[in-house]
C-alpha cells in the first residue's frame, strides 16, 4: 500500500468540519489520491488449538485528500478495511511549517509511543504477531496509549523527529457529537523521539508516556495511569541491520505485574528483492505476590518482493505467554498486492 497510484481526481474543497458547527471552506482544488492492498494467507496455528479454514483474504483501501486551507496544508485520509462499510480508520491533519504539524487521529496510527513499541528489524511481522495473549492486563512488552481519538504534535528539531499525543482516558475511535471508552478518570499521553543523523547507519530513539489504565479509583491505593517507556538503537550495514530494544511498563493498579522486556533481531537482504530476518524477545512479569515469570518469544521471517508483489513466510514461537504455564507458534504464508 506504500505504491501510491494517483487517480488524478480534482474536487472542489467542500467544508472541513473543525469544533461545533465552525467549518472553512476554499476554493482550491484539492488532489485526491487512492492506495489499495489486497493479501491472501495460509496460517498454520498451535496443534491443541481448534483448526479450520487456514485460508484468509485481507483488503484495504486508503483514500487521502491534501490542499491549502487558509494558507496551511490540510490532509484527510480515510482507510476502509476487509467489508467494513463503514469507517475504518481516519486522521485529519494540518502542517504548520516550522511550528510542527497537528493531527488528530482516528486509528490510522501516526504518531506517538506506540509508533516505536517495537523497532527490530524484520523481513516481514514482529516476533509476537498472531501469537496468542492469555490475560487482558497485560501489555505483552508493548508500551503506547493506541492511536484512537488522539491529538498528535509531530515536528522536527535539531536533527532529532519528535511525535508527541494526548487523549482523554483509553484510547478509543468515537463519532463526531459522541463519547466513549472506559478510563475516563484519567488522561493519557506519550512521546517519541527519533535521530538517524548521529552517525552513518545508526538509528537510535526513545519514548515515554504515562497511560490511563481505567481504574478510576483511589481506594485501593491504585494510580489512574500507568508508565511507560523504551530504547532501541538499530545499526544498517550493507545488506544487514541489526536492532536491539528494551521496554518497561510500570503498572500502578493495586496487585499490577509490571513488564520489562528486551529484545534483538537481525535481518539480511539475501539479494535484490529477498530478505531473512531473525528476532528474540525475553518479558519479564513481576509479580507482586507470586514467582516472577519470564515469557520467551522468536520469529524467523522470510520475504521475495518483485514490483508490488510480495511473497511472504513467518513462524513465530513463545513460551510462558503473558507470564503463564502456555506456549503457542503460529506459521503464516502470505501473498500480497499493492495498487
Amino acid at each position: 500500500m506504500n505504491n501510491l497510484k494517483k487517480l488524478g481526481i480534482s474536487a472542489l474543497a467542500g467544508s472541513l468540519a473543525i469544533p461545533a458547527s465552525l467549518t472553512v471552506t476554499t476554493a482550491n482544488a484539492v488532489e485526491m489520491s487512492v492506495a489499495g492492498s489486497a493479501k491472501v494467507s495460509y496460517v498454520s496455528r498451535n496443534g491443541d488449538e481448534v483448526s479450520g479454514n487456514p485460508y484468509g483474504m485481507n483488503t484495504s483501501l486508503a483514500f487521502t485528500g491534501s490542499g491549502d486551507v487558509n494558507g496551511y496544508e490540510t490532509t484527510l485520509t480515510i482507510v476502509n478495511n476487509d467489508a467494513n462499510t463503514g469507517l475504518s480508520s481516519a486522521s485529519l491533519a494540518v502542517d504548520l511549517g516550522d511550528m510542527g504539524k497537528i493531527t488528530f487521529d482516528q486509528g490510522v496510527g501516526v504518531g506517538g509511543l506506540s509508533t516505536i513499541d517495537d523497532k527490530l528489524p524484520s523481513a516481514y511481522e514482529e516476533s509476537w504477531d498472531n501469537i496468542d495473549a492469555a490475560a487482558t492486563t497485560s501489555s505483552n512488552g508493548l508500551v503506547g496509549m493506541g492511536n484512537s481519538g488522539v491529538f498528535v504534535y509531530s515536528n522536527e528539531i535539531m536533527g532529532s523527529n519528535i511525535s508527541a499525543q494526548f487523549g482523554k482516558g483509553n484510547s478509543i475511535a468515537n463519532a463526531d457529537g459522541a463519547s466513549g471508552g472506559v478510563g475516563g478518570h484519567g488522561s493519557s499521553w506519550d512521546f517519541a523521539l527519533t535521530n538517524s543523523s548521529l552517525y552513518d547507519g545508526v538509528t537510535v530513539g526513545v519514548g515515554y508516556g504515562k497511560i490511563a489504565n481505567g481504574n478510576g479509583s483511589k481506594t485501593d491505593n491504585s494510580d489512574d495511569v500507568d508508565e511507560h517507556m523504551t530504547a532501541f538503537v538499530t545499526y544498517s550495514t550493507g545488506p544487514v541491520t541489526v536492532g536491539y530494544q528494551q521496554s518497561n511498563r510500570e503498572d500502578n493498579t493495586k496487585g499490577g505485574i509490571d513488564e520489562e522486556a528486551m529484545g534483538y533481531g537481525i535481518s539480511i537482504n539475501l539479494m535484490d528483492g529477498v530478505s531473512v530476518s531473525y528476532a528474540e524477545r525475553e518479558i519479564d512479569f513481576k509479580n507482586p505476590s507470586a514467582a516472577d515469570k519470564t515469557e520467551d518469544g522468536t520469529g524467523l521471517a522470510l520475504s521475495y518482493t518483485v514490483g508490488s508483489a510480495k511473497v511472504a513466510v513467518q513462524h513465530n514461537e513463545s513460551t510462558n505467554n503473558d507470564g503463564g504455564t502456555t506456549s503457542d507458534e503460529n506459521t503464516e504464508i502470505l501473498l500480497s498486492l499493492s495498487f
